[in-house]
This record gives C-alpha cells, sequence and structure tokens, in this order.
C-alpha cells in the first residue's frame, strides 16, 4: 500500500477518539453481545452471467440462515429487484436496495463543480462502488443516475462516471469496493469521496477470500479506513447462494469471456467461498474489527425507509373536455360509441353490463387507462391503420363500445373479472393488433405524446432454455461444436431437467463418463437463468411522474426504443398499467385487401366492420378446409379439424380457433366436445348452474373463462380466487403447486356442494390441462372475427386476397408460390412480373380478353424477383 497522506482528524459520530485509532461502534448496551451480520455485497443472476443464484434463492438462503437483512447489489442494474423483493416479503425479512456501480473517471471537458474536482487527480481506471437508498428520494436518484448512464451506452451496457456518482450521490450510502492491491490513484480518489458524502455516508469495504495475504489485506483496508475517517464494512463478495454453484459460476465465466474451463486460468474463483456466509463464519473472520460487522447493521438501520411497496405509481391524467372529470369523459365517450354500435337501441343486458364496469372502473381509479387505450385507437384511424383489442379487452362491454374490440358483448357471455376485479386490484391489461407494417407508427406516438421520460417498452428477459443450455454448458466444458449441434438436435421442448442416457450415447457420450455428469447437472442448474434483456413484443408501460424515478430505462437494439428494467410480472407486481400495441400480419393483409376492393367499388366502400355476417356460402367454403391464407384456420392441424367441426355461425369460429390448442388436447376435452356435436353421446349437466356455463360448450369447458365460472358457481371460489387459479395454471412452473393448492380445494368445494366425485375430479382434470396453453374465450372471440373477415375477403375476392398476402409477407404458413398456385385453383387470372407492367407491389388488372370482363388478373410484383430491393424495383418503374 502507499505511504498515505498526512492523516485527518475523524468528522464521523461513528469513531470518537485519536486520529488512526479504530473505536468501537458499540453503545453501552451493546456490550458483550456480537453485532449481526448483513450481506451487502450480494450479485444475483441478473448480473448477467456473474452471478450463479436467482434473486429468489439468496434471498430465500439469507432468511433460513437467520440473516434479518440482505442487499442485492447488482452491477449496473435494479433489474432483479422486484422479484428478491417479494420473495423477502414472504419469508419477513429485509430487503436492501442497492447497486454495484462500475465507474470511470470523469470525462475530460465534463464539468461538475468543486466536488467532483476534488475527486479527480491521478484516476484509476475503473472502480467500483456499492450504492444503498435511503428513502424514496435516493431511490429515485439511484434509477436517473442509471437512466443516464444507460441511455448514452449501447443495449446491455451503463457508461458511469464518478461526475455522475457526484450529481446523484444526494441520499445514498456508499462503499467503496476495494480491490486487491491499493494504490496512490485509489487513495485519492477515495480522499475526495469521502468528502462528497458528508454525514457519514460513505464507508470502505473490507472482504475475506481465503487467500494468504488477507489479513494484510484487511490491515490495509483498516488503515486507510483511519485515514480517511470513514469506516469499514465487512462486505465479502457473495455470488451464489450454497457452496455447490461454485461449478455453474465458473461455467457462467467461462460462457462470459468465450473460453473453456481449462483455458480460463486466474479468471475462476479460486475456491468456493463466494457464497451466503453464516454468521458465526463472518465473526470470525473480522475477530479484531468487530466494528465492520456492526456496520452492516447501521447500514441496514438507515435504509430500511427504502422499499419496493412505497412505489406509487401514478397513470397520467386524460385531457378532457373543460368541467368534466376523467370518468364523466369516459362514460360519455362510451354511451356515444354504444349509440353507434346499437342504432336500434342498445340492450338491456348490455347497459347493465357497462354500468357494472363503469362502477369498477370508478372504484379503482382505472378511467385514465381506458381513456389512453381509446386515444391509440382513434389516433390509428386517424391514420388510415386497421387495428383491433383482442384478449381479456373483448370481455369488456365498455371497450367494445369505445371501438377497441370488435367482439360484441351481447353474443359472448362476459366476465369483467377475467379483466378488472375489486378483490384481486391488479392492473388491467389491453392488447391491440396493428398492423405489423405500422405498428411503428403508433409507437412513435405514444413516445411524442408522453415523452421518453415517461413512457418506454417493458423489458423481456431472455433466459437459457434447452437448447441454448447445452450449448453454452457444452462449450464451457469443452465439448466439440459436432458433439453439441447433434445433442441439442435431440433435445424436445423446453425443461430437459435431465438428459436422457440415450441422448448421451447418440452423440458418443457415456452416461457414466464424470464430463456426462457434469453437463447434465450443469444444464439443468443453468435452466430459466436470465440471459440478457430484451424488449417485449410491445408492452408499454406510461406515467405521469418520470418513469426513471421508478424504474431505470435503457436503449433497446432497435432504432428510437427504450426499455425498462423490469418485465411484464415486475410490473404486475407493482402495480403498473401496461398497454400492449402489437402487430399482427392478418390486419395489413386485410386492410390493403379492402383497399384495393374499395378501388374497384368506391360507390360502396368496404370496412372491417362492416363485412356482411354470418355468410353460408363462407361457412360452406371454411367446412370443406378451403382456407389457405385465412388467419388462425389456415394451418394442417386445424384444417383437419374443420371438416369435422362443420362451423356454421361466428361462435363455431370461436370454439375452432380455441380447440385445435394444447390445453384441450391434453385435457381431454376435443374427442368429447366431438362426438356430443355428432350427436354420439349426450351432454349432461349435473344442474342448471353447470348447464348455463357449460352449455354453449356442450358441457365441455373449452375455455379459461368457463373454468373460472366453473369454479366460482360449483365450487364457491370467489372471482378473485378464480383468477388466481387461472394465473398459476398458467405458469408451467408453479403447475406441481397449483395441484398441491387448488386440486383439494376445488373438489372438496363441489362435492360439498352435492356434485359428483367423478364430475368434480374430471374437471379438475381439465382445469390442469390449461396449465398446457388453453385460449380465454374472449382471445378466441377476437381472432374469429379475423378468421370471419379474412375468409369472407377469400371467397368474394380471391384476387385481391391473394395480392394482399403476397404484399405482406412475410406472414402466415404459405410461401408465395403456394398463395399464387390457390389462387390459380379458384379461378385467378395470374399474369407474371413484367417490367412494363408490375410495381414492387402485386396489383390488380382488368381481365379483358379472358371471356369475364368482371374478373380481375393478378399482377405479381417485383416483390417476388429474389435479390432484388425495392430502391432497384422503384428505380426500374420509375425508367419505364
Amino acid at each position: 500500500m502507499p505511504d498515505l497522506p498526512e492523516q485527518k482528524a475523524h468528522r464521523h459520530p461513528w469513531k470518537k477518539g485519536l486520529p488512526g485509532t479504530r473505536v468501537s461502534c458499540f453503545t453501552s448496551s451493546d456490550r458483550g453481545r456480537r453485532p449481526s451480520w448483513i450481506p451487502l455485497a450480494v450479485t444475483s443472476n441478473f448480473t448477467f452471467l456473474s452471478g450463479a443464484s436467482h434473486p429468489e434463492e439468496l434471498v430465500q438462503r439469507a432468511a433460513e440462515l437467520g440473516h434479518g437483512a440482505v442487499a442485492i447489489a447488482d452491477t449496473n442494474t435494479l433489474a432483479g429487484m422486484v422479484r428478491a423483493h417479494l420473495v423477502a416479503k414472504e419469508m419477513g425479512i429485509q430487503l436492501i436496495i442497492g447497486c454495484r456501480l462500475v465507474l470511470q473517471g470523469t470525462p475530460e471537458g465534463e464539468g461538475g463543480g468543486a466536488t467532483a474536482s476534488s475527486c479527480r487527480g491521478s484516476m484509476p481506471s475503473s472502480f467500483s462502488v456499492l450504492v444503498y437508498p435511503t428513502d424514496f428520494a435516493s431511490y429515485g436518484r439511484l434509477c436517473r443516475l442509471l437512466t443516464r448512464g444507460q441511455r448514452r451506452a449501447p443495449k446491455g451496457q451503463c457508461h458511469l462516471t464518478l461526475h455522475d456518482l457526484v450529481t446523484y450521490q444526494e441520499g445514498l450510502l456508499a462503499v467503496l469496493v476495494m480491490p486487491q492491491v491499493l494504490d496512490r490513484p485509489l487513495v485519492e480518489m477515495a480522499t475526495g469521496l469521502s468528502g462528497v458524502f458528508d454525514d457519514d455516508r460513505f464507508s470502505v469495504a473490507a472482504s475475506w477470500v481465503y487467500g494468504q495475504d488477507d489479513r494484510a489485506r484487511l490491515e490495509q483496508v483498516a488503515t486507510l479506513s483511519d485515514h480517511l475517517g470513514v469506516p469499514m464494512v465487512a462486505a465479502p463478495d457473495v455470488l451464489y447462494h450454497v457452496p455447490s454453484r461454485r461449478p455453474l459460476h465458473d461455467v457462467l465465466t467461462c460462457i462470459r469471456l468465450g473460453c473453456t474451463l481449462g483455458e480460463a486460468g486466474f479468471a475462476l474463483q479460486p475456491n468456493d467461498e463466494a457464497y451466503l456466509q453464516a454468521q458465526e463464519k463472518m465473526h470470525g473472520f473480522f475477530e479484531t474489527f468487530p466494528e465492520a460487522v456492526a456496520r452492516t447493521m447501521e447500514i441496514a438501520r438507515r435504509t430500511a425507509g427504502c422499499n419496493l411497496d412505497q412505489l406509487k405509481y401514478q397513470y397520467p391524467q386524460a385531457s378532457c373536455p373543460p368541467g368534466r372529470t376523467t370518468m364523466q369523459h369516459l362514460a360519455a365517450l362510451t354511451w356515444q360509441g354504444a349509440r353507434a354500435r346499437y342504432p336500434q337501441g342498445v340492450p338491456t343486458k348490455v347497459r347493465r353490463q357497462i354500468e357494472h364496469e363503469f362502477q369498477i372502473i370508478d372504484d379503482l381509479g382505472y378511467a385514465p387507462y381506458f381513456l389512453t387505450v381509446h386515444d391509440l385507437v382513434v389516433y390509428a384511424r386517424s391514420c388510415d391503420i386497421l387495428c383491433q383489442g383482442r384478449g381479456a379487452a373483448a370481455n369488456s362491454a365498455v371497450c367494445y363500445c369505445l371501438g377497441v374490440t370488435a367482439v360484441d358483448p351481447d353474443r359472448i357471455d362476459v366476465l369483467f373479472e377475467r379483466f378488472v376485479s375489486r378483490e384481486r386490484n391488479e392492473p388491467p391489461d389491453i392488447d391491440i393488433d396493428f398492423e405489423h407494417e405500422r405498428r411503428e407508427e403508433v409507437i412513435q406516438y405514444i413516445y411524442r405524446r408522453y415523452g421518453r421520460d415517461r413512457a418506454a417498452l417493458t423489458a423481456e428477459v431472455i433466459t437459457y432454455r434447452g437448447r441454448s443450455a447445452v450449448r453454452e454448458v457444452g462449450k464451457a466444458l469443452g465439448l466439440s461444436r459436432d458433439t453439441l449441434d447433434r445433442l441439442a438436435g435431440n433435445i424436445d421442448g423446453w425443461n430437459p431437467r435431465h438428459l436422457r442416457s440415450a441422448q448421451m450415447r447418440d452423440v458418443g457420450l457415456s452416461p457414466d463418463e464424470p464430463m456426462a455428469g457434469h453437463l447434465a447437472r450443469l444444464v439443468a442448474e443453468i435452466l430459466g437463468f436470465p440471459r440478457h434483456l430484451s424488449q417485449h413484443v410491445g408492452g408499454f408501460v406510461i406515467t405521469r411522474m418520470p418513469l426513471s424515478d421508478l424504474v431505470p430505462i435503457q436503449n433497446a437494439a432497435m432504432e428510437d426504443r427504450t426499455v425498462i428494467e423490469w418485465d411484464k410480472n415486475d410490473i404486475d407486481a407493482m402495480g403498473m398499467l401496461k398497454v400492449d400495441v402489437l402487430g399482427l400480419g392478418m390486419l395489413t393483409c386485410v386492410r390493403k385487401c379492402l383497399a384495393m376492393v374499395n378501388t374497384q367499388m368506391p360507390c360502396t366502400p368496404l370496412r372491417f366492420d362492416t363485412v356482411p355476417p354470418e355468410d353460408p356460402a363462407v361457412y360452406d367454403m371454411v367446412c370443406e378446409a378451403d382456407t389457405v391464407g385465412v388467419f388462425q384456420i389456415e394451418s394442417r392441424a386445424q384444417m383437419s379439424m374443420l371438416p369435422r367441426l362443420k362451423p356454421r355461425c361466428f361462435y363455431d369460429l370461436v370454439i375452432e380457433v380455441a380447440i385445435v390448442r394444447p390445453g384441450p388436447i391434453q385435457g381431454d376435452m376435443v374427442h368429447p366436445y366431438l362426438r356430443r356435436r355428432d350427436g354420439v353421446e349426450p351432454a349432461t349437466y349435473p344442474d342448471e348452474k353447470v348447464r348455463h356455463i357449460l352449455g354453449k360448450t356442450l358441457g365441455v369447458p373449452l375455455f379459461q373463462e368457463q373454468a373460472m365460472q366453473l369454479v366460482v358457481a360449483a365450487a364457491g371460489f370467489t372471482p378473485g380466487e378464480a383468477d388466481q387459479l387461472r394465473r398459476a395454471i398458467a405458469a408451467w412452473r408453479t403447475r406441481d403447486r397449483v395441484i398441491e393448492a387448488f386440486g383439494e380445494k376445488i373438489i372438496n368445494g363441489m362435492t360439498a356442494r352435492g356434485y359428483d366425485i367423478d364430475f368434480a375430479r374430471r374437471c379438475f382434470e381439465q382445469i390442469k390441462g390449461f396449465s398446457e396453453y388453453g385460449f380465454p374465450e374472449s382471445h378466441a372471440a377476437s381472432f374469429a372475427q379475423i378468421v370471419y373477415v379474412s375468409a369472407w375477403l377469400k371467397k368474394y375476392h380471391p384476387a385481391a386476397f391473394a395480392a394482399a398476402l403476397l404484399n405482406s409477407q412475410p406472414m402466415g404458413f404459405y410461401a408465395p408460390a403456394q398463395i399464387v398456385r390457390d389462387a390459380q385453383d379458384h379461378g385467378v387470372i395470374v399474369r407474371g412480373v413484367d417490367v412494363n407492367h408490375s410495381g414492387w407491389d402485386c396489383s390488380l388488372e382488368s381481365a379483358h380478353g379472358h371471356g369475364n370482363a368482371n374478373v380481375s388478373a393478378l399482377r405479381l410484383g417485383m416483390r417476388l424477383v429474389k435479390g432484388l430491393c425495392r430502391m432497384e424495383a422503384e428505380a426500374v418503374v420509375a425508367a419505364v
């Protein structure tokens, strides 16, 4: 360690005594008992490819060891904090919000005033500081600090300087992480920081790594602590929750560095001691420095005022006419839309449903959310962008009247509690599909409308799955690429918890060899580990206050996109509203098709919502499985089902969309429904309540809403409990817990109400089938609307439909050549690409000379010429 400058008198209240003298921070009441040690430098696997345990595992282990608190301090991120927070609440211990900041010196020319200048001089190239907010205001400053570093860097990186930390330091406790070698630049920088973090907010970290110079380094840190007049804190690095995770940590290190275990050398941990230690072990390490252990308790005490439960999300207020509240404005727009939807008068059923929804929306304060969604739909339609709400929104009569969804609540059984519920008090989630080619226009409108500091996309946590786990782990173990390609190719599904012996032998590995055992165990451990953050397909979080005060914002890989660090489950847990702005290729196709049809028939313009309903000829075509290019029912599985189901009305299409899914198949629902539909077996119901719920599906629960209604009516569940069941069975990770938590309650609830035990068990087995992916009725109804419209266009305008399909590629199951062939089979005259007649897109031409002047010919566009880009094609068109 370099010679230190002249030592200064201690300015901090924790130390009373002469300079250079360590004095215990115990009070008189503390004497005779040891303080608890609090882990402060805990790294989870959200420090990607560094931490080897989930945040949940670390918090749970800390509780098991008797720690009263634990700090998750990932590097330059708060991405795993919500998960840790939820488990900490469940386990009853304090979660200390923390972050490990990797900093560089202040760039040349960047200001900072006297405080920043005091930290300058001969700066280390980079160093780490652990920071902990003491209240929610300082938590907001930490989020803004991380946002600043991430927004100036490429996706996945964070460029922070010492000046940034100085700017946002108010209310933060800081712990300087000491490197292996203490040099003069670090001492000078630490001296400056100790002056910036006044009021006893700065400490230096002491750690124990089981090296031969541990005690010497501990003395050096203590000397630096005395010199600076700041506390020393016991903060060894924690990289995993139990020692058995050390091999996985080694593998993660190799993946990060792009090398094998044999090549990693000193980059690997020297031992397995970087796990969450027990109290007794820490007291043994720091026996001569009890004040370092006590300092961890002090930090825990001072950060107790910062908790994610304090996060108060506020949705932005919508603009309303003068004298109207948001609820009054929503009601006015809804009744205005209802009159347009029902020109002959609003049905009593719908009117009652609207009033019921108004009451819940008003009680929960969600009116601004519905107005925002309405605003997006109005904007899209003003730009001639076709859109359609789907999913849970179709359960809402208000959404139908606002034009968000085209599903008439008078045609389906609405269960609004599937969408919004007082009992569960969770935010609604509206999905809106826009044309996939023009969705970006809507996304950029949201950024303009609310500002980038108040709107951002939700993150998607990309995790290791079967094939990626095998490849990455195998490369780190030194297996050849050919071996890994063959092994990964033999893996089916997401979750290979163990590699079978046969799979090993197929690629030349003996299951009895240690290498095979290591591979199987490490692959099982790494499954579900986060690999990096991506952007959600379209989920937007919008706030009234700056969003960067609640969660850090980073750049997405795509230009002009910004993403928060939390995913859908995180924001649900924090009560933050999300609007899903999704892209759907068939809407692009339908809009282009309607535009071509209306060009041919300008006097009678056709719209998505004015396509003639319930046309028998359309259903005849569908029953014959003549559905190439038709939305959702064009796959081979759907085509094989259509002649068996024989849909003859809109609700039959709803069932068709939902029945060819893993959930109904695994739950043994498909064949009973078909047998009852064909009259082979009768549809029976134990009572009228069950008949009312399952009558439309002949006694078989095909939809999630039916499962929810069934447990409410027959098993005594509340609507909120029923929704918890739906959420639980939708998550594969919790399937076993679902059986244990809900199975007995459902069966006992039904039998207690007089239902037969066999009926109760059969219902529960069918409900479990939804964990293999089953559709809600509302989702199927929204899709069925697009199914019918696309089928109608194919039936009556096959040339325009084929042209629109070709102009909307890539989408669907079929290549352009198959679409062209199908159009020819339907009598469409197809003309090839011609530089004198073709544009970039496929188009329609008069079919004069072919015996039928009313038939349009399909002219193929230059977009179908392989290797020809649009710019070159447009240059050809301009030159002709």
